[in-house]
């Protein structure tokens, strides 16, 4: 694995198979004179494409960890899997499954940086957001977010999963950030009840950290792409739905 710049650094999150919009994140960061990218998982499920997708990552050695969709693709039968899963299954190879058990399901890029996909306990809990008995998805209370935060000593704890571009300051200074996705802005999930997840843009999302005299100042970018391909992949894999998701952001 490369050398890893934790002064400043590109945050990345739920690429979801969208190789397309990882491309143009990429070409931002690298316009950003970044050199550094940790990667928060979900990368590969979706009806887009997979093998594409892994075949850019594989190759960049970025840090990453293991996402619930990775965990499920690398470890659920053919005949068990969620849609997007296996529309993802049926386009990998052995060596991307290989490759995504290997992920560790979190990571400590310094002393003062740790990260995960969801939450240091789950890769299916959302951290900074909760979903009410009526399925609106909101900002979780404070102490709640903090209480999941119990015993890791970080500066900056990095999480994805819900797609949402957020970041909390706890009352100790430590500081949550969610760089929002790539991929996927947004989505319908029927756990803990039915409810859909909107960025509300369907420009590709990441966050760049940079550790400052004063603390860490994070700032997230949305780039813009053009969807059009991924979405005529996810039409064809029978997913025409997608198409309303990845051109604006919102599920309908």
């Amino acid at each position: 694995m490369k050398t890893f710049d934790s002064s400043r650094f590109a945050v990345i999150a739920d690429i979801h198979g969208n190789s397309d919009a990882l491309k143009a994140v990429l070409r931002d960061i690298a316009d950003q004179g970044i050199a550094s990218i940790v990667n928060l998982g979900d990368h590969l499920s979706g009806p887009m494409a997979a093998r594409e997708t892994a075949d850019i990552l594989m190759p960049l050695d970025m840090p990453s960890v293991r996402g619930n969709h990775d965990r499920w693709l690398a470890a659920t039968a053919r005949e068990d899997m969620h849609p997007v899963d296996g529309a993802a299954f049926d386009q990998i190879e052995a060596r991307h499954l290989d490759w995504l058990r290997r992920l560790p399901p979190e990571l400590w890029l310094s002393g003062d940086v740790f990260a995960c996909h969801g939450t240091p306990e789950s890769d299916t809990t959302y951290w900074l957001e909760t979903v009410s008995p009526e399925g609106d998805v909101v900002a979780r209370p404070r102490d709640e977010v903090a209480a999941a935060a119990a015993g890791i000593e970080a500066g900056l704890l990095l999480c994805g999963h819900t797609h949402l571009p957020r970041r909390m300051d706890l009352p100790d200074g430590r500081v949550i950030l969610n760089p929002g996705s790539v991929g996927c802005p947004a989505y319908v999930d029927d756990l803990p009840v039915p409810h859909m997840v909107q960025a509300g843009t369907g420009a590709a999302c990441y966050a760049v950290a940079e550790r400052t005299g004063a603390g860490w100042q994070t700032s997230f970018r949305h780039v813009p792409y053009d969807p059009g391909r991924m979405i005529e992949l996810a039409r064809a894999g029978g997913h025409a739905h997608w198409e309303t998701r990845l051109a604006t952001g919102w599920v309908a």
